[in-house]
């Protein structure tokens, strides 16, 4: 069980006479394929900050210098909003970072990960406000990105469902996406995520229900948390003038029994910290049971419970998993109006692979040749400060 507090991040500072304004923050990215990567890159960056305005760039900017999106814009623009420490969007951002941009929108200085990203000829998309001393930098999340992602649905392996060793077939996939046949990116390759408990609570905020909440319960699998699960949870939010929201998350081995192939996408610790990041979500529950008991609903004094349009399969003995709730009259099926699911993401990649593949092979070039240059850099300066020292001995 862990307390998430009641949905959105802590609001700007309120300023008072004599104190300094609140710090805005800039970040900006693709952000497609939303994961707890992403999340903790812009909980790092509200950290350094009051406020955080986040650009999303649009399909056309991606495609130009990336490629093709796994989402579309608008399902990217709301689920970045839906993070629970955005406190603003800025939908169809320039792919390069400049000053003009920051001043628009009366940033400090923008914020990216330990990681390089380039435009289509090469070039550092933050140059122009490094240079101007206006960025500032967070560690990447080790141990997931959309290329292991979108690996793990092509393979359709479970490797990710376990720590033991990755299999042959999965290695051999992430030492080849990238197909390029020199050397490997250390921002476009795959590394194994570990969870640890400073990272739940770094995720969650712990707040408990106060008196005249409504209690509202949720449970699914919740994998590759996407814009059909956003869209669920922002229409239960609804339901109540002071919602508090608890989602139940199965195990991978249950969500495995009632989806099959290898299912889930990702595992059950990834998927804590994606649900975790939702400004809906109230406190998480891992490894709750398939079936809504009646001590369940006692224990954290539910008085709602909600599931989408998705079919309900039976429990393991045949029995109905929301018999208790509907005895009980607390009982919602609630349409999110939002048909996407894992399945159909599922599809999304398939149909497209080779152009993720493709995809993957340019940016990794352009990462190579990026580094190649700073390490010829770097060992121009070395031997220039070696020449120094020589002629000073002499």
């Amino acid at each position: 069980m862990i307390r998430n507090g009641h949905g959105t991040a802590d609001s700007p500072k309120k300023l008072g006479p004599g104190t300094k304004r609140a710090v805005r923050v800039w970040c900006d990215g693709c952000y497609d394929m939303v994961h707890y990567g992403h999340s903790n890159q812009l909980r790092q960056a509200r950290a350094m900050g009051d406020y955080l305005v986040v650009g999303v760039h649009n399909d056309e900017e991606i495609a130009k210098h990336k490629g093709p999106p796994v989402f579309t814009q608008e399902e990217r623009y709301k689920m970045v909003q839906a993070i629970k420490w955005v406190d603003e969007i800025v939908a169809g951002a320039p792919y390069v970072t400049v000053l003009e941009t920051l001043d628009k929108y009366n940033c400090d200085f923008c914020v990216h990960g330990n990681d390089i990203t380039l435009t289509v000829d090469g070039r550092d998309t933050y140059e122009e406000v490094k240079k101007a001393g206006r960025y500032r930098e967070c560690k990447r999340t080790q141990g997931v990105s959309t290329t292991d992602l979108v690996g793990r649905m092509l393979l359709m392996t479970k490797a990710h469902h376990s720590s033991r060793e990755l299999p042959s077939e999965y290695r051999e996939y992430t030492d080849s996406f990238g197909k390029c046949p020199r050397s490997h990116s250390p921002w476009t390759g795959v590394s194994q995520f570990l969870q640890t408990s400073q990272k739940i609570i770094q995720f969650a905020s712990g707040k408990e229900p106060e008196p005249g909440d409504t209690i509202i319960y949720v449970a699914g699998a919740f994998d590759l948390f996407h814009i059909g699960h956003v869209s669920f949870l922002e229409k239960v939010y609804q339901l109540a003038e002071r919602p508090y929201i608890i989602a139940g998350l199965h195990f991978d081995q249950e969500v495995n029994h009632y989806k099959g192939k290898n299912y889930p996408i990702m595992n059950v610790h990834e998927r804590t910290l994606s649900v975790l990041a939702c400004r809906y979500v109230a406190e998480v529950v891992i490894g709750a049971p398939y079936a809504v008991t009646a001590n369940l609903l006692d224990h954290f004094k539910v008085d709602l419970v909600c599931h989408g349009k998705t079919d309900v399969l039976p429990d393991k003995d045949g029995s109905d998993p929301y018999k208790e709730p509907k005895k009980r009259g607390i009982f919602r099926q609630i349409n999110s109006g939002n048909e996407l699911t894992t399945d159909l993401i599922v599809q999304r990649i398939i149909k497209n692979r080779l152009e993720y593949e493709a995809r993957n092979q340019k940016k990794e070039a352009r990462e190579l040749a990026v580094l190649e240059a700073l390490k010829k850099r770097e060992a121009m300066a070395e031997g220039a400060a070696m020449q120094v020292e020589s002629s000073c001995e002499a």
